[in-house]
């Protein structure tokens, strides 16, 4: 049995190919004010829930910084809540919705800000 170039070079690759070492990391960034940053007149800032994939967490979160300044965002601290697998240990109930989400961010290697909440006046960061 013959195989074109093209069809031995595409075995080759398929052979390869190593498994993906992405994850997806849940990350709660907090932003502050920035002319043209999109939050409501009157905020203060703001929290955002992203998921983001990386090869660790300090890969996850250089992306998600890089690409908030990027949309004109301030952002001021992350905290990690680490992998799927790891808030499922830690007995976090995680929706259908938020899973396709992190599965989403997995498959687009992406960023996906999965909820924001603008905080107003005195209201402090939870």
């Amino acid at each position: 049995m013959t195989h074109t170039l093209a069809q031995r070079i595409a075995g080759l690759m398929q052979k390869q190919k190593k498994p993906s070492r992405q994850q997806v990391y849940t990350l709660l960034v907090q932003i502050g004010r920035k002319d043209g940053d999109g939050l409501p007149k009157d905020a203060t800032g703001a929290a955002l829930m992203c998921f983001a994939s990386g090869v660790d967490e300090a890969e996850a979160v250089r992306e998600t910084v890089a690409i908030l300044k990027q949309a004109d965002t301030a952002p001021l601290d992350v905290t990690g809540y680490g992998t799927l697998a790891e808030r499922e240990a830690q007995g976090h109930d995680i929706d259908p919705d938020e899973r396709a989400l992190m599965q989403r961010a997995l498959d687009e290697n992406a960023v996906i800000v999965a909820q924001m909440t603008p905080f107003f006046g005195d209201e402090s960061p939870a």
